[in-house]
């Protein structure tokens, strides 16, 4: 079964995280099938629109980290490669696409779900929603762009609240602080998603295309720079004790001892 699914109905092509099993983490594998369903839906003239969920009870649950990382020439885990190669590459290619992209978010968005659901223009949400950067329970930091949208939509205030402190934000908060476009009945989402995308497919796309295009030039002219620089500040903690302590305590599910080293 394919780990991304991939349909075209009405000019509207739905993208579906399809590996409900693990709430829908990404592997690498699972990173190149979205990232090549993002390249068809953009490069498709008969898709006006995108529509992107999870399968299952959830939105994505993050990285799946039960797959195991590569090792730099150092021996260090290889914390930057696979951003550099897949995952960041899906990020920029939905905000260089002219064409909308509407995520529709219920259960669990953490991690690079929570990267993925933000780069979308817009957003709705399932009332049992919730937003969760926990990486700094493992002694890392949110990347894919995650710092980027959060410091651009909420401010410092609340982007340092999010990041450093790894706690879950409603989906009705969310929409309060201007993450999330609307909240709805968990039953009601879907619909609600796919009439947007629709109604944006139905629309002059070419005009919304040129407003997508302005406003990303204006928020995010540095979107690729901080994806780097996301990207390379990850990898410097492959060497820190907390990052390998942080990696314990996930694997045996105890509360991590941070030193700060």
């Amino acid at each position: 079964m394919s780990d991304v699914r991939y349909t075209v109905a009405a000019a509207v092509a739905h993208i579906e995280l399809n590996r409900p099993q693990a709430l829908n983490a990404w592997t690498p594998d699972m990173g190149r099938e979205l990232l090549a369903a993002v390249r068809r839906a953009d490069e498709d003239s008969s898709v006006r629109s995108v529509l992107v969920t999870g399968a299952g009870k959830a939105f994505s649950s993050g990285a799946d980290v039960t797959v195991p990382r590569d090792t730099t020439r150092d021996g260090d885990p290889d914390l930057s490669s696979w951003l550099r190669t897949i995952y960041n590459p899906v990020i920029l290619q939905i905000r260089s696409s002219q064409k909308p992209f509407v995520a529709a978010v219920h259960g669990a968005c953490a991690g690079l779900g929570v990267s993925l659901a933000l780069a979308c223009d817009l957003v709705l949400a399932s009332d049992d929603a919730y937003l969760l950067l926990a990486f700094v329970r493992i002694g890392v930091m949110p990347d894919a762009g995650a710092t980027a949208f959060l410091a651009e939509r909420v401010g410092l205030a609340r982007a340092n609240a999010l990041c450093m402190l790894g706690e879950k934000l409603p989906a009705p908060t969310a929409e309060q602080w201007g993450l999330v476009n609307s909240v709805h009945p968990g039953r009601e989402l879907h619909d609600a998603a796919a009439d947007l995308a629709r109604r944006l497919a139905s629309g002059p796309t070419v005009a919304v295309g040129n407003m997508k295009y302005a406003l990303t030039a204006a928020a995010q002219a540095r979107l690729a720079e901080q994806l780097d620089l996301e990207a390379g500040l990850q990898q410097s903690h492959a060497r820190t004790a907390d990052y390998a302590e942080g990696r314990a305590a996930f694997t045996e599910k105890r509360t991590a001892v941070f030193r700060g080293r």
